[in-house]
């Protein structure tokens, strides 16, 4: 069924195939053992390298990256229930609106499908571009270095042929990280599309409320109905919030860092393509964050959207129960159901803007100090 969905279809298959949503097969271990051992090698680079100050803001790019990674895989395999259950439900509200052939509606469907099939091949593709960024990095190097800065206790890993061995290992499961990585971010912001088109369902619904205007019953029965709707979209939300939303509050964190790091990076680097690379990482960074954060806000604003579909219905000519009713939609849709970093603060464009400015504070202070 979920082969009509293709919104989630092309996340949820790659994750599937790799073992970390459904299945439980040796693809998974194939995959998190090597990419862990990788972490902890970053992790004991970092605290044991004597490299320069850019070799040390790039690695640590990647220490973030790939750590990132790997606790995404983590999670969802800790929360592999629950995320089944937030994919069924997903599918059912779905064919529940597909089953109403309104034309309204299925042209949102549509949209959604077309939106996300169009977001999930073009975050593959931007990470593909990463991935060859990463092994092209060192080839332009003025010295030996490592697509991601590691090391393993008691060897040298810049010494033939540890050196080419450890490459190579770095590259083979780079585009497995990447399929760690980028579909858990299209299949999230996904969910938060289908909450969009859900409050657009809604405040269709709200709108639509006049057709029953010669009958007051039925248009009290249709405003339990969209109440009775409210409260799924609410409970979806919630459920998508609680699932992401300290994974969020890391990024937050991180990737403002990072984004920071990467143009101070800019400074040291010895060539034109190392610099083209370096601004490819920008981009898959931004492009991300971008991609939440536009389609969160969004979502914000379509929940406020509902209170004013339900303001125009007209509610004030409609029989007293009827017009309680409305009033409470009204205030609970003011107090918009939200995407948020940790529990704390939504997650909004002027969220973004911020995130932005200060990592260009801090980039600015960084080239005042070592400029």
């Amino acid at each position: 069924m979920l082969d009509d969905i293709e919104l989630i279809y092309m996340s949820v298959k790659i994750l599937t195939f790799w073992s970390f949503l459904y299945d439980r097969n040796w693809r998974r271990y194939a995959t998190l053992i090597p990419t862990t051992f990788l972490v902890f090698t970053q992790f004991y680079y970092m605290f044991m390298t004597h490299e320069g100050i850019d070799a040390i803001i790039r690695n640590s790019y990647m220490l973030v990256l790939w750590f990132n990674t790997i606790l995404r895989a983590y999670i969802l395999i800790k929360d592999n229930s629950k995320y089944q259950r937030l994919i069924k439900d997903l599918e059912n509200y779905y064919y529940d609106l597909q089953r109403s052939n309104d034309p309204y509606v299925n042209g949102l469907l549509t949209e959604a499908n077309a939106s996300g099939k169009l977001m999930s091949r073009g975050n593959i593709f931007l990470g593909l571009l990463t991935c060859i960024g990463f092994g092209l990095y060192p080839l332009f190097a003025t010295e030996r270095v490592l697509p991601f800065g590691s090391i393993i206790p008691g060897v040298n890993e810049y010494k033939s042929p540890f050196y080419e061995c450890w490459y190579a290992f770095q590259m083979i499961i780079t585009p497995i990280g990447c399929c760690m990585y980028i579909p858990y971010t299209s299949l999230i912001v996904s969910f938060i599309m289908f909450g969009i088109v859900m409050c657009k369902t809604l405040q269709y619904r709200l709108k639509a409320l006049k057709r029953f205007s010669d009958n007051s019953k039925m248009i009290h029965d249709e405003v339990i109905a969209c109440i009775k709707y409210q409260k799924k979209i609410i409970e979806y939300i919630k459920t998508v919030n609680s699932l992401t939303t300290f994974i969020f509050l890391l990024e937050f964190i991180a990737f403002g860092t990072l984004l920071c790091a990467l143009l101070f990076l800019l400074m040291f680097v010895d060539s034109a393509a190392q610099a083209i690379i370096v601004y490819a990482y920008i981009t898959m960074i931004f492009s991300q964050i971008l991609a939440l954060y536009w389609y969160a806000n969004e979502l914000t604003e379509q929940n406020l959207k509902i209170a004013a579909a339900a303001y125009e219905t007209e509610w004030f000519t409609f029989e007293i129960p009827t017009q309680k009713s409305i009033l409470l939609l009204i205030l609970r849709a003011q107090k918009p159901s939200s995407i948020k970093v940790g529990n704390i603060y939504p997650i909004t464009l002027e969220l973004f803007q911020s995130l932005l400015n200060a990592s260009y504070s801090y980039f600015t202070l960084l080239k005042r100090v070592y400029g």
